[in-house]
């Protein structure tokens, strides 16, 4: 059992580089936990050393289409025994010069195939956006990125969007 800290900067919030981290952990069998601070994104990973190895090679060949990695670093760390893997809540860790707010993006193909579709929940709907479009720079208020530090927090997400 080997257990990792991963520090990720760059264009590497808002843009569904935890939601990524978590699928690629879990696809792994991989423990530990992924969150946002003010330094970028922080993983921390507990499982066999192969499996680590298999999601450092798979952060550094693909990440979501909207961010941009500037850097990695890690070092190897005392296993902790988590079970399980979750996006924890953000902190505010140590400041980085490298940390990017990602620009605001068009709204992409399946974004506009889900507003224009009559039989989606989605159609009509003025706000649709997705991890790979739509605003962030502009709708930003403070840094770690998270949904409460945007403008879009006063508009109350439906059950399906919370799950």
């Amino acid at each position: 059992m080997k257990a990792v800290r991963i520090r990720v900067t760059g264009a590497v919030q808002g843009v569904g580089f935890r939601p990524w981290v978590y699928r690629q952990a879990r696809g792994l069998g991989l423990n530990g936990f992924v969150l946002n601070d003010l330094g970028g994104v922080v993983i921390h990973l507990e499982g066999p050393e192969e499996r680590i190895e298999d999601f450092l090679s798979t952060l550094n060949e693909s990440s979501p289409p909207a961010s941009r990695i500037t850097g990695i670093n890690f070092s190897e760390v005392t296993p902790e025994g988590l079970t399980g893997f979750k996006i924890a809540t953000s902190s505010k860790g140590e400041a980085s010069q490298s940390l990017e707010v990602s620009a605001d993006l068009a709204t992409c193909s399946n974004c506009k195939a889900e507003i224009l579709s009559s039989s989606d929940r989605r159609f009509g709907y003025a706000f649709t956006n997705c991890t790979d479009c739509g605003p962030r720079y502009s709708i930003i208020k403070a840094l770690p990125y998270d949904r409460p530090k945007t403008v879009m927090d006063e508009f109350k997400m439906c059950t399906s969007c919370l799950q």
